[in-house]
């Protein structure tokens, strides 16, 4: 056993829930669900609560010790957000994890302003990609605007109040022109996406190091890889029937032929860049 790490069995952690309250109800859930995952209210009480106990009190100590060194120098006290980051592969329950955790903490007194930003806003836009012959590679660390996503983290680790960030669409499947996110004053920001956590690549400044604390989703990579074969089912009968959806040219497809292509996405794309990058 490596004792660099600490293990806990289910039941092991479940119990340092402790006294922590469970402050969302089955409604809240329902909105906090990601498409096909079946998340329920005891799963809540026994993973999530305990993380949200233990960030509870890694925020409080941190605030803490910012206070301490604000009064050491003496200045007032900047409000410095606790940066939380949130990484593993395309349909592992990275997004649904993140909702989760914002919402229980969000509900702890001392930090009521989590704000969620997710890292799809930095992917450089389509055309950058197709001109760059990256688009089969989006979602690989090479097509996001690093230096972009590095500025907005130091800008919100070195104080500033208000940090804007760019969105995103899923259903238009690019980077929304001159739309952004304002991130006023937050508490706490998750910052979740595939490669939050990746290092390498010859980079001096990782998006890992404005991090106070990190959570990696995992799981088995063919559980992980048939819960992508199913999304894209539900999202070829859904979301991709709108005509004006980047992938309504899948809306017509069998389910066979859906399926065949569901994998091979997963092959040629998602399934190397979890192995060689996330």
């Amino acid at each position: 056993m490596n004792d660099r790490f600490l293990t806990f069995s289910h039941d092991e952690w479940g119990r340092l829930r402790a006294n922590t309250p469970m402050t969302l109800t089955e409604a809240d859930l329902d909105k906090l669900r990601g498409i096909n995952e079946q998340v329920s209210l005891d799963e809540v009480a026994e993973i999530y609560l305990p993380l949200s106990r233990l960030l509870n009190l890694y925020v409080a100590a941190t605030q803490s010790l910012y206070q301490v060194t604000d009064t050491f120098l003496g200045k007032p006290a900047a409000k410095v957000p606790y940066i939380l980051g949130v990484a593993g592969s395309v349909a592992v329950g990275k997004s649904t994890t993140s909702r989760i955790l914002q919402a229980l903490l969000s509900r702890w007194p001392a930090h009521p302003k989590v704000d969620l930003v997710t890292t799809d806003g930095f992917l450089l836009p389509n055309a950058e990609l197709e001109r760059r012959g990256l688009m089969d590679r989006k979602g690989f660390p090479e097509s996001y605007d690093l230096r972009r996503l590095l500025d907005f983290l130091a800008a919100l680790k070195s104080g500033e109040r208000s940090v804007a960030a760019p969105v995103y669409s899923h259903e238009a499947y690019d980077i929304l022109p001159g739309v952004t996110s304002v991130i006023d004053a937050p508490d706490i920001v998750i910052v979740e996406g595939l490669n939050v956590l990746q290092a390498g690549g010859g980079a001096h400044v990782f998006v890992s190091d404005f991090f106070d604390f990190s959570v990696y989703v995992d799981a088995d990579e063919d559980a992980v890889k048939q819960w992508y074969v199913d999304r894209f089912l539900t999202l070829r009968a859904t979301v991709f029937q709108d005509e004006a959806a980047y992938f309504h040219r899948y809306a017509g497809i069998s389910e066979g032929e859906a399926r065949r292509t569901a994998t091979e996405i997963w092959d040629t794309i998602n399934g190397v860049n979890l192995r060689e990058n996330i």
